[in-house]
């Protein structure tokens, strides 16, 4: 066994497709030891298997109290990780506290609930198609698909939800966005971060004054009854969390199965046809192009050896989703093709790219249904709908964070009503 020390893989900060450093680091090993920004020492784990281990072990937290660094003091205000680290919520909680706070929250993404909101969706979605369709038009047949559609069908669902006014929500796309950003500098986190939280807290006023049939007001009236329930600097936080969980993963899914279809036309058209279903595309794109590439973060509480390889304790370490659905490992030598029949083929390995264990996406339901919906809806509507630019000369996320692009320029075609 090769015993040199391996040179750590140094994120960067400004992203970029994920996919070549992955199979890179896949090919050492599925644990890799990391830089993460501001010369911060980190781990990833990449390989399926290894990632499900770790996403699921007893001695694996969630908690900041955990990271050694940070416990230590030398992590800087304006680190543009922090707010993953720091934030009060679910993905920061652990055992009685996760339960506690998942509980407040998770009847409003049970299968049953999310079902009801359908119709809805389906609402939605038709009325961005005609704004999609308008856009092209006045756009020289070209319209960028996250602005116009990918974007706002997850907000605005997930605003209605939450009770957030539609005043606030491109503005809250654009916080979170910076928040999600890593190749932010200190100061623009900073007051991202504040200005973020003043937003949601004049939400949280607003529907305190109102209440309504949303979330906000119930987490709110949880609040009120009883102070143990809820903390003000939980609810914040949890509305942070489901602000930038609700429509940031689901954006960035609708987006890279587009770009995914568009590459793959006989894919596209075997789907047209009823060979395969949408439902299909929307999991074997969480698998070969997962909307969240490196997820922050989880602390070992001790010494831990997954897959052979020694994390220390209190190392913050990263969940690589893009990197586990494309491991060669579980998902056979073809890993790396996109193949919208492989989610019903005999023996297939289901992805992790919507976690594992007791963290596992609240809203996973809610991502698929409104992703489903929005590619059925616009591919009936627009069969002939392609990129308006070649897929190497998109500008992928500055994040390492989040995985797609930042803009789709796309060409919608003739509209079938």
């Amino acid at each position: 066994m090769d015993t040199s020390p391996v040179t750590p893989h140094r994120m960067d900060p400004a992203g970029g497709c994920p996919h070549a450093d992955n199979a890179r680091l896949l090919a050492r090993g599925a644990v890799a030891t990391v830089v993460l920004p501001g010369a911060v020492e980190g781990a990833a784990v990449l390989g399926h298997e290894a990632l499900k281990e770790f996403l699921a072990h007893p001695d694996v937290a969630k908690g900041a109290r955990h990271f050694t660094a940070l416990r230590e003091g030398t992590i800087a205000a304006g680190w543009p990780l922090l707010t993953f680290a720091t934030v009060q919520g679910m993905t920061t909680a652990d055992g009685d506290d996760h339960r506690r706070l998942r509980s407040l929250v998770s009847k409003a993404f049970t299968v049953r609930r999310v079902e009801q909101l359908r119709p809805r969706i389906e609402e939605l979605t038709s009325g961005l198609l005609d704004g999609l369709h308008a856009a092209a038009e006045t756009g020289g047949g070209v319209a960028d698909l996250r602005r116009h559609f990918a974007l706002p069908l997850p907000m605005g669902v997930i605003g209605e939800l939450l009770g957030v006014d539609a005043e606030y929500r491109d503005r809250l796309h654009h916080l979170t966005n910076q928040v999600v950003a890593t190749d932010i500098g200190p100061e623009q986190a900073v007051a991202a971060n504040r200005e973020l939280v003043a937003v949601l807290s004049a939400v949280a006023a607003a529907r305190a004054e109102n209440p309504g049939d949303d979330l906000t007001s119930a987490l709110i009236a949880a609040r009120d009854e009883d102070g143990d329930r809820l903390s003000q600097q939980e609810l914040i936080g949890t509305l942070v969390l489901m602000i930038i969980a609700g429509h940031e993963t689901t954006l960035n899914l609708i987006t890279n199965a587009v770009r995914a279809l568009c590459g793959h036309r006989d894919q596209l058209e075997s789907v047209q046809k009823g060979e395969s279903s949408w439902a299909d595309v929307v999991e074997e794109t969480l698998r070969w192009n997962a909307p969240v590439s490196y997820f922050p973060f989880r602390y070992p509480v001790r010494d831990l050896t997954i897959d052979g390889t020694v994390i220390p304790r209190g190392t913050p370490v990263l969940a690589g989703y893009s990197a586990a659905g494309r491991d060669r490992a579980a998902h056979g030598p073809d890993a790396d093709l996109f193949d919208v029949t492989r989610p019903g083929r005999p023996g297939s390995v289901r992805h992790i790219s919507l976690g594992h264990g007791a963290h596992y996406c609240l809203g996973a339901p809610l991502a698929r249904m409104e992703a489903t919906i929005a590619l059925e809806r616009l591919f009936t509507r627009f069969p002939d709908l392609d990129l308006a630019v070649p897929e190497a000369e998109l500008t992928q996320q500055a994040s390492f964070v989040g995985n797609s692009v930042q803009v789709l320029p796309v060409r919608p075609g003739t509209s079938r009503v």
